[in-house]
């Protein structure tokens, strides 16, 4: 099964999702599987992963409908308030949904030590004994509390979302693969290969300008632990589908057919359990 690991949908609300500012006009309207539907099937992607995009249990169970109701959805990166006295509660009430297969929080909106916070790891934590995943969305100074967050939570899989957000259009890469190298020493946690394009210059990026972003993800991950991802419909800001997916297909052709399968499809299966 060949599988975008992550991707959004939304009813476009301009006061909800403010984030989406005016030089994202492309954007500002209502995405739906009915509308990725085809753009899959004319790339070859057997189904998606749907992340939450804003913060609350009303968007959890929107995506959850969305994956009853459309077979491409395959699986739901959920949200929920991991810092709420009810967490237990709400946790076990949402666990009868099988299409939530982890949980997120827009960490990059947050204070750099966030996911350090005691709070944050105890949430977290609990969302071990339910077998869920946390993604992981932060910007480069917030590496040093993911850092921390995952060393204290051994037993819940992670994934870093869109490498961390390095600055690509600046050509920073030094103190952001210092830090995913040290990420990375920590075999549950894994990588996904998304929102690339937006962190380049949007309107002017070539291929070249990637490659050696995504040559520090392989090097220090290796292939069983990177998931491809298309950021759509966000990706259609600086790119199309076709080109996001082609971006990571021209790199991992050096690697041969048997990584491309696990980068488009096998990682995410397993560790989504999608």
């Amino acid at each position: 099964m060949t599988v975008d690991a992550h991707q959004h949908f939304w009813h476009f609300d301009p006061v909800r999702d403010n984030w989406i500012t005016d030089d994202m006009a492309i954007i500002q309207r209502d995405f739906l599987p009915a509308d990725l539907e085809p753009v899959l099937k004319q790339n070859g992607i057997d189904g998606c992963v749907a992340v939450q995009a804003s913060q609350s249990e009303e968007e959890t169970m929107f995506l959850v409908r969305m994956a009853q109701t459309y077979d491409i959805v395959k699986g739901v990166v959920g949200w929920v308030d991991l810092q709420s006295e009810q967490l237990p509660e709400r946790l076990q009430a949402l666990s009868q949904y099988t299409e939530i297969k982890g949980y997120r929080h827009v960490a990059q909106a947050e204070p750099d030590d966030f996911l350090a916070r005691p709070s944050v790891i105890e949430g977290i934590r609990q969302l071990a004994e339910l077998g869920l995943t946390y993604d992981i969305l932060i910007y480069p100074t917030q590496l040093k509390a993911a850092l921390q967050l995952v060393r204290a939570v051994p037993e819940v899989p992670f994934v870093i979302d869109h490498l961390a957000k390095p600055y690509i259009k600046k050509g920073e890469i030094s103190r952001w693969s210092n830090f995913m190298g040290e990420i990375a020493k920590n075999k549950h946690v894994s990588c996904k290969l998304s929102g690339m394009v937006t962190e380049g210059d949007w309107h002017n990026w070539s291929k070249k300008n990637f490659f050696p972003y995504m040559d520090v993800i392989f090097e220090h991950f290796g292939p069983d632990r990177i998931l491809f991802g298309s950021d759509w419909p966000v990706c259609l800001v600086a790119a199309d589908y076709t080109q996001v997916k082609t971006l990571v297909e021209d790199y991992v052709e050096n690697w041969g057919d048997e990584v491309r399968a696990k980068v488009f499809g096998g990682n995410a299966v397993s560790f989504y359990k999608l």
